[in-house]
């Protein structure tokens, strides 16, 4: 990997990203969630009455664990349930598709054995491609540098 440009949709400016723990799981547990698709990151900032689009570059160390779902797969399904049951896992990075709201709603369905893992494939369809890059540990948001802040 070389180097990318990824945004972080918030409801500020972050110059110096943290990782973030909150108490509701995330698909790749706690960390610093980005994007490279900027219409997404968009998105996430628009949620808040003063939505912010923070642009970094990345230069990924590959001396750090690094995890890359390159599709959504059987292994991508059972890392996102084992972080989002708050289950910990050992990588710096992890990169792959994002369970937006409606894949969420078929995986927590599929947890409560609601659908069975057959159903969730037929169903666990993208209307639009999502991406999500969480920086995990302290060491990976070494590899963002800021690059600038713009309020949508």
């Amino acid at each position: 990997m070389g180097k990318m440009t990824v945004y972080h949709g918030s409801y500020t400016a972050i110059s110096q990203p943290k990782l973030i723990k909150t108490r509701n799981t995330k698909d790749f547990g706690p960390g610093f969630y980005c994007t490279v698709i900027r219409e997404q990151a968009e998105r996430w900032a628009k949620r808040y009455d003063t939505p912010m689009l923070n642009t970094y570059t990345v230069r990924i160390d590959t001396s750090l664990n690094i995890q890359e779902f390159r599709e959504m797969t059987e292994e991508w399904l059972d890392f996102i349930i084992d972080c989002r049951h708050g289950t910990p896992h050992s990588y710096d990075i992890v990169i792959g598709a994002m369970a937006n709201d409606q894949i969420y709603n078929y995986i927590a369905d599929y947890m409560e054995g609601i659908l069975t893992r057959e159903q969730f494939w037929s169903m666990a369809k993208f209307k639009y491609p999502t991406h999500q890059i969480n920086f995990c540990t302290p060491a990976s948001l070494k590899c963002l540098e800021f690059v600038s802040y713009e309020k949508l």
